[in-house]
């Protein structure tokens, strides 16, 4: 049995979460659409803005793998030391 359950994000959250990302994204975006500059300028600040959205998704799926692996890790440990504890009588008696 786990006795410390990982924390779950809210729906709420997940909304608050994308709603925050996709204006962030927006406001940027329209930001580089009518800065006065030339196109080149533009383009080379939108692929900036694309590689920076992209790396920050590999950033996030590099910290969720992280922390799943720990957790599958901590799982494994726990069934261990639940087995050892299940097996473990203390009032045997070696070679009796």
């Amino acid at each position: 049995m786990d006795s410390n359950p990982q924390p779950r994000a809210t729906t709420a959250f997940y909304v608050q979460s994308v709603a925050s990302f996709g204006l962030s994204l927006t406001a940027v975006t329209a930001g580089i659409a009518y800065l006065p500059v030339g196109a080149w300028i533009r383009a080379f600040l939108a692929v900036g803005l694309l590689y920076v959205v992209t790396s920050a998704f590999t950033l996030a799926k590099c910290v969720r793998d992280q922390q799943e692996a720990g957790s599958v890790t901590r799982r494994v440990d726990q069934a261990r030391l639940d087995k050892l504890l299940a097996e473990h009588d203390p009032y045997h008696v070696p070679g009796a």
